[in-house]
């Protein structure tokens, strides 16, 4: 019956056919955003860990090997997330043009390339001075194969012709698109810069720091913001958020970057600190909620664990300016940069993701809800003991946080297999309306048998 009513409809069947693409499309950005952060990005990190906890000295280990793991987990996990669900987001919210799915897979071709030759790069140092610029300007490319569909969304037409502002949430990605570009032109001069000057394929110290900030508050932060606006009024009951508040925190958190990538790095970390707070009074994260949160087939923590990402990322804020003041041996600011990038960036992943990607990814149903809460558990004691022991390892060498930390790694290893694991099986699953037709044809034999 459906099927004839498609073919009779042919509009129907074109846009059910471009749905099943996009799916397929935004499937293959985030299946490849898992391949990163399990591979390159999580168990490098782990190895670089363990290795650094054994000689007990993080200046002992190769820069390039951390550095690629920083830009694996950063640009080859969430930001392929990212550029994913923002081509399926778009064409779900106006009118895109028809080649948007075929344009989708050239710039996952090109991100994909460009990600896994910086990994290559980096770790085996192969070519390194063509690979290292080569990985930058694919990057690029694929990502400007995205911005540029960014550009051409037109919202849907209104019967009645109506000039309405932008809302906050919007605001906020779009700051956050551009940021991302500006990470990708930094990452570009810097690689260019390296292969023509550089003993090896490590970016200086102060362009890897510039870079980072960039990336981690201006990127992906604000990518956050901009989606728990959105999201969370009606994910978690939280009110509607404040877009004063907002934009106050969008202007502080500009003037933080544009000061942190002058070198001023302890007004920096002061600002980031009062855009942190802001951002998360104006969200409403940690008041009651005005209607229950919506957690259909996702575990019942996901509001806690919203809220424990908000804690982490106070914690980064003031690690931040704790590092600005008294780090020496980079025990401070690792810390800090944990607590943002795992603390509060993964663990809004993890609640997130399962919240939405299903959906996205075909119409499916979250495989696991206990699986999801033993990620997000597991994630967060991981996240904890490596914040706790990170500065007396490096800062003062104390041997019990030394011993601790590679726990702290396999703790966010296994975290991070469970979650992909999860996500995996569910793209495996039928959706969700062919196992509602299964139940209902099995209870319908089960009926007639009686």
């Amino acid at each position: 019956m459906t099927s004839a009513v498609l073919t009779a409809n042919p509009a129907a069947e074109e846009s059910s056919a471009r749905e099943r693409a996009l799916q397929r499309l935004v499937t293959a950005f985030i299946a490849t955003g898992l391949v990163f952060l399990l591979l390159p990005g999580t168990f490098l990190g782990v190895w670089n860990l363990i290795a650094i906890s054994h000689q007990r000295a993080v200046h002992s280990f190769s820069s390039a090997w951390i550095q690629a793991h920083g830009q694996a987990q950063l640009f080859g996990w969430i930001g392929t997330f990212v550029i994913g669900i923002g081509f399926y987001s778009l064409s779900k919210m106006g009118r895109l043009k028809p080649f948007v799915v075929s344009r989708g897979w050239q710039s996952w071709a090109l991100w994909t390339a460009g990600i896994a030759l910086h990994w290559l790069a980096g770790v085996y140092e192969w070519q390194w001075r063509m690979l290292l610029p080569l990985s930058a300007f694919l990057m690029l490319s694929g990502f400007l194969f995205f911005f540029s569909t960014v550009r051409q969304h037109r919202p849907k037409q209104s019967p009645i012709p109506v000039v309405q502002p932008k809302q906050m949430w919007m605001r906020l990605v779009m700051c956050s698109t551009f940021a991302f570009l500006a990470c990708l032109l930094l990452n570009a001069a810097g690689a260019v810069y390296v292969a023509s000057r550089g003993l090896s394929p490590t970016l200086p110290s102060a362009l890897d720091t510039r870079l980072i900030l960039l990336s981690a508050w201006g990127f992906l932060v604000l990518t956050v913001w901009g989606f728990n606006a959105r999201w969370l009024p009606v994910f978690a009951g939280l009110r509607q958020p404040s877009e004063r508040g907002l934009k106050t925190a969008l202007a502080i958190l500009i003037a933080a970057l544009a000061v942190g990538l002058a070198g001023g790095s302890i007004a920096c970390a002061a600002l980031l600190i009062v855009a942190a707070a802001v951002s998360t009074w104006s969200l409403h994260i940690f008041e009651k909620s005005v209607q229950p949160a919506k957690m259909q087939n996702i575990h019942r923590s996901f509001p806690y664990f919203i809220r424990a990402a908000y804690v982490w990322l106070l914690i980064a804020a003031a690690l931040a300016f704790a590092a600005a003041l008294f780090d020496r041996n980079g025990g401070v600011t690792g810390a800090s940069r944990h607590a943002l990038t795992v603390g509060f960036l993964a663990t809004m992943v993890f609640a997130i993701g399962c919240r939405v990607l299903p959906a996205f990814c075909g119409m499916k149903i979250l495989f696991s809800p206990r699986l999801m809460f033993y990620a997000l558990t597991l994630l967060n004691i991981g996240c904890f003991l490596r914040i706790v022991c990170e500065i007396p390892a490096y800062e003062l060498n104390q041997v019990l946080a030394w011993r601790v930390l590679p726990v702290s790694a396999i703790a966010e290893l296994a975290a991070v297999a469970l979650f992909a694991s999860n996500l995996l099986a569910t793209f495996a699953r039928a959706p969700a309306y062919l196992q509602t037709r299964k139940v209902d044809i099995l209870r319908g034999l089960g009926m007639a048998a009686a």
